[in-house]
């Protein structure tokens, strides 16, 4: 249930991975989270998603989300596996349960 998000293909510039979608997942302010620990502290979608991205790649070192386009810094280079993994991550933030497997 729920609607995945379409990702475009990410730009990477140095240690940051741009990925744009499809919808606004923060207001215009943005959000930022630099760990686990900041995102679990929040209560706000950006929030969740970060949450979600650090669960997926333990090497992230920041996550910000503004309006429509998620930024995520890692120290370690990106490859094309990490790259799909939040990518994965992102478009399927909005799925609460699949519904091949039932409720």
């Amino acid at each position: 249930m729920g609607q995945t998000i379409n990702v475009s293909k990410p730009t990477v510039i140095g240690r940051v991975a741009l990925f744009d979608t499809d919808r606004s997942l923060s207001g215009q302010d943005g959000e930022a989270y630099p760990s686990l620990a900041s995102a679990e502290a929040g209560s706000t979608f950006p929030a969740g998603l970060a949450h979600r991205l650090f669960t997926v790649d333990r090497m992230l070192s920041n996550v910000f989300v503004y309006s429509n386009v998620v930024s995520v810094e890692r120290p370690a280079a990106w490859d094309e596996d990490s790259l799909s993994v939040v990518s994965a991550a992102i478009r399927d933030f909005f799925i609460i349960y699949d519904e091949n497997k039932g409720a």
